[in-house]
């Protein structure tokens, strides 16, 4: 059973309900803040997911606290990566205790993260999130990661590193919420709607469009990846992607798909 709170903000009295996974005293401890982190991979409109949950008069957001740890300890090559690691946070204990857990002024926190972004990490503070998973059809995703990331290999998809763990919250008796790009485009509301019911918050129709442009939660890489989400105003129409790939990446492709298919197994249909 979830235990109703409430948290006065700006005069405004929130009631919340208390995920059953959630530990207790680390609300407590930590303001009342619900912490929620959507564990996805890239070019899976997650960004404008994160822009949907900023315009929440309750909520607080912020883009791939990991990065910078994971640029550093994988060398991977992604633009902009030299002006990146001079700028972002790569010791992982000051990202987890400070950026993920630390203080909050507002009831809700929506942590935008990037699952490959774990790699090598201690992830015993997951027990501290409410976990989702935003998945996303490799056969869409790829062929748009391929623009930023020339010669991607299966980490850069993250969907090995999404079925691991969820798996390993399933074993721990955890809850958890996969949710699908495609899904969400095609019924923005819906989609939104059962993610609020599922980590007890109320939904906003304010979630469903927001201002074009560059926005201040935009983390320091936007001027390399997000183009196309500088010109959204709300959640775009699906359209299909029918993009070739290069020969050379159809056994990621292959690999990636049977990954994706095992998760969207799981994955919430509205």
């Amino acid at each position: 059973m979830k235990a109703s709170w409430g948290i006065y903000h700006r005069n405004r009295l929130y009631y919340y309900h208390l995920h059953p996974n959630q530990n207790i005293f680390a609300f407590h401890h930590q303001s009342m803040t619900l912490r929620i982190s959507v564990w996805s991979g890239p070019r899976n409109v997650s960004t404008a997911l994160m822009y949907s949950f900023a315009q929440r008069p309750d909520t607080a957001v912020v883009d791939e606290p990991l990065y910078g740890y994971y640029l550093k300890v994988t060398g991977s090559e992604h633009p902009g990566k030299d002006h990146l690691l001079e700028v972002l946070e790569k010791d992982p204990d000051k990202i987890i205790s400070k950026t993920i857990l630390g203080f909050n002024d507002k009831p809700v926190y929506f942590i935008k993260n990037m699952c490959h972004h774990l790699v090598g990490l201690d992830e015993s503070f997951l027990d501290e999130l409410v976990n989702l998973f935003l998945i996303r059809d490799p056969r869409e995703m790829l062929p748009s990661l391929v623009n930023q990331l020339p010669h991607p290999v299966l980490r850069d998809t993250g969907l090995d590193k999404q079925l691991e763990l969820f798996k390993k919250l399933k074993a721990a008796g955890k809850e958890t919420f996969i949710f699908d790009s495609k899904d969400l485009l095609l019924n923005p509301e819906g989609m939104l709607r059962a993610f609020c019911s599922f980590v007890g918050i109320p939904f906003y129709k304010q979630m469903l469009a927001w201002e074009a442009g560059a926005r201040p939660e935009d983390g320091a890489w936007a001027p390399y990846w997000y183009d196309n989400v500088h010109k959204s105003t709300g959640f775009a129409q699906y359209t299909p992607k029918n993009e070739k790939i290069r020969p050379d990446l159809q056994p990621l492709m292959d690999e990636s798909i049977e990954l994706y298919e095992e998760l969207y197994k799981s994955a919430v249909k509205v």
